[in-house]
């Protein structure tokens, strides 16, 4: 079957996997997320996945309130990121997907250390490899840990999957009617404008290594595999 990416990251906020609670994992969603991966799985198309941790723990948020300083708190997000991963394996695997979590920071009992020629081979082989536990480092988001694996990975294109929201707007529709959603942009006017569809840094690492992104709704069941086909969804950021 033809697709026009063969090689994707797909980002996922952790708030994505809440559904109807107010804290941790919904199974209904991450059910959800597993059978979109596997729609294009099943197509030949090479999956990575980055997946957030703000279901579980918002580093610079909660840091605050507990006291912590940015590193450590930071440090407690990527272990979020980590249980949200695990997670998400457990969810393909029990619908015949092949997949494996790769961290940041090591944790040799749960999830293999990140190896980038053992995650391309993975992929290769047509397993889906999820990326855990951010850059390694503190001060680095998860959308700037997805471009970093996206750029080491050689993806052709990296999806911004968001809860709620069909792509990028030139204001907040949530708080704005009249807001105009954005079928193009350069990542100059994300950066420029101060977009807050993902981190600047993120945008500008895309940038560099020519990695198109797409952002759009999540909750559109079948988004992936309009995007393989071709069609138009969300915003296209190149």
């Amino acid at each position: 079957m033809a697709n026009k990416y063969k090689r994707v990251l797909l980002k996922i906020s952790g708030e994505a996997l809440l559904g109807e609670q107010q804290f941790g994992i919904d199974y209904a969603p991450v059910e959800m997320i597993a059978n979109e991966i596997k729609s294009i799985c099943s197509r030949g198309v090479q999956v990575a996945v980055v997946v957030g941790g703000g279901n579980i723990f918002r580093g610079m948020k909660n840091s605050a309130r507990l006291g912590m300083d940015q590193a450590s708190g930071d440090y407690v997000g990527m272990l979020a990121t980590v249980m949200n991963a695990v997670a998400l394996q457990c969810a393909l695997k029990k619908i015949d997907v092949e997949c494996r979590v790769q961290t940041a920071i090591a944790m040799n009992q749960i999830a293999e250390p990140y190896v980038r020629h053992r995650a391309i081979r993975h992929l290769e082989k047509g397993r889906v490899v999820i990326f855990a536990a951010g850059t390694g480092n503190p001060f680095f988001t998860t959308d700037t840990a997805s471009a970093l694996r996206a750029s080491e990975i050689d993806a052709e294109v990296m999806l911004m999957a968001k809860n709620g929201v069909d792509g990028v707007y030139n204001d907040d529709p949530r708080t704005n009617p009249n807001a105009k959603k954005l079928d193009n942009i350069s990542y100059d006017d994300i950066i420029k404008d101060d977009l807050k569809v993902m981190d600047t840094s993120a945008c500008a690492l895309c940038k560099q290594n020519h990695i198109p992104i797409i952002v759009f709704d999540f909750k559109a069941k079948g988004s992936l595999v309009k995007i393989m086909d071709g069609e138009s969804v969300g915003t296209y950021v190149s």
